[in-house]
């Protein structure tokens, strides 16, 4: 399988969709939201998934889902920021591309994703603490299979995406 692809890698909020629109234009890639397809796929949006099947229901979609769009070639794919839970989706996406994890600080990561009605699992009394208590579980995750970090507080698209284009192998 090519390393040719590109996986974004990271929480809610940390901008992989908008760096990965970025680069994949910049690359003449292909761009590819793993929840926009889950979407697609299901005619239903994230939040209705998890409210009828559970984050249990959604988690077995997505892994579906990962596994087919990891198969892909020429792709730049923003994963959901829970895919790295699964151990399927970390095997699929260290082997079958360069991942990237995209990185931000709580305060960000709540700037940017507080009033979106479209993160069920913020759906809290103290979202801020829910999004510590992700980024407990799941940065270890992201830092095991990343093959690049970056911190994207800061910084924009551009430049995420030159970081990117700099560090990723030929």
């Amino acid at each position: 399988m090519t390393r040719r692809n590109i996986f974004l890698i990271g929480p809610m909020g940390a901008g992989k969709t908008t760096a990965g629109k970025e680069l994949a234009k910049t690359l003449g890639m292909v761009f590819v939201d793993s929840d926009h397809e889950i979407e697609q796929h299901t005619g239903a949006n994230i939040p209705l998934i998890f409210e009828l099947e559970g984050e249990t229901g959604f988690r077995t979609r997505e892994r579906s889902m990962i596994g087919e769009l990891t198969q892909r070639e020429n792709i730049v794919l923003a994963t959901g920021g829970g895919a790295v839970l699964d151990k399927d989706n970390r095997a699929h996406l260290s082997s079958r591309g360069y991942v990237v994890y995209l990185r931000a600080n709580i305060e960000q990561l709540f700037n940017r994703t507080s009033k979106d009605p479209h993160r069920p699992l913020l759906k809290t009394a103290d979202p801020k603490a829910k999004l510590r208590e992700l980024m407990e579980t799941r940065a270890p995750l992201y830092e095991e299979i990343a093959d690049l970090i970056l911190d994207t507080d800061g910084h924009t698209p551009k430049w995420l995406v030159k970081k990117i284009i700099a560090a990723r192998p030929s």
